[in-house]
């Protein structure tokens, strides 16, 4: 069963999941950063940042980070505040912590140019282009609980693909074809969660590769257009999807439980 959980959001891209605060937070196309009551089924807008903030994440200082693609910027909700904390990064979609603070960053590049590539900015202020060996618009993605692979898909392509950060080596895990891949989630059996821009769908990829539908939605009225996922809840068992083709994110019935994310107190912000 698929379900509206809040409405009146500007056309919401990213979700995450705050276990400090016990809040969502999503973010709307006109910089509009959104604070989520999961038990009450309520959202307000609590800042506004400089341009359309697709991918958000939180750090273990309850501080939201915010890819905002169309100026170029990562930026971080800080005590109320907006304040820029790098610049010049292409086109990024979406961002993940490693456990020792190090933060990955898709810049997607332009749809159909294949210039895409990933950040890697370390805690010391410092960055380099990780890889640009995804070219094919890099989308969401997410660091296992070990710290050794970052997942992350590829819409264009379309894949969902990990690096193992010990070796750099990039291996492509499975094809989604006829789908436009765009968000992942881990869950706590080892599987992995990827919603699709197109169709209006979202798939489970467990640990033995097998590829299901959680939820799809031919009508793309509950589900449209879902960009991203996100297990929320202190036990992380709710599933709440990002619907970019609406107002709305959605709660999707689901036996499915999360795993938890790093969420490190020290990186780039800090230096």
């Amino acid at each position: 069963m698929i379900e509206t959980l809040v409405e009146g959001l500007d056309h919401p891209e990213g979700v995450c999941w705050d276990p400090g605060a016990k809040v969502l937070w999503a973010g709307g196309e006109a910089g509009q950063v959104y604070r989520v009551h999961l038990e009450e089924r309520r959202a307000e807008e609590v800042a506004r940042a400089p341009g359309f903030v697709l991918g958000l994440a939180v750090d273990g200082r309850g501080r939201v980070i915010l890819c905002c693609s169309d100026e170029g910027l990562l930026c971080i909700l800080d005590d109320g505040a907006v304040r820029t904390v790098q610049h010049e990064l292409g086109s990024p979609n979406f961002s993940a912590f490693a456990p020792d603070g190090t933060l990955y960053v898709s810049d997607t590049g332009s749809w159909g140019a294949d210039d895409g590539r990933v950040w890697c900015l370390f805690p010391d202020g410092g960055r380099e282009v990780f890889s640009t060996a995804l070219s094919a618009f890099p989308n969401g993605c997410a660091v296992t609980a070990d710290g050794r692979y970052l997942w992350i898909v590829e819409s264009r392509r379309p894949t969902v693909n990990r690096f193992d950060l010990n070796t750099g080596e990039l291996e492509e895990v499975t094809r989604l074809d006829g789908t436009v891949p765009d968000g992942l989630a881990f869950t706590a059996e080892g599987g992995v969660l990827v919603s699709c821009y197109r169709p209006d769908r979202i798939v489970h990829l467990d640990a033995d590769g097998v590829v299901q539908i959680v939820a799809e939605d031919p009508q793309g009225t509950l589900l449209a257009a879902p960009t991203n996922v996100a297990f929320a809840g202190p036990d992380l068992d709710h599933l709440v999807c990002a619907n970019l083709g609406r107002w709305h994110l959605s709660l999707v019935e689901s036996e499915l439980r999360g795993a938890p994310l790093h969420y490190p107190t020290h990186w780039a912000a800090d230096a």
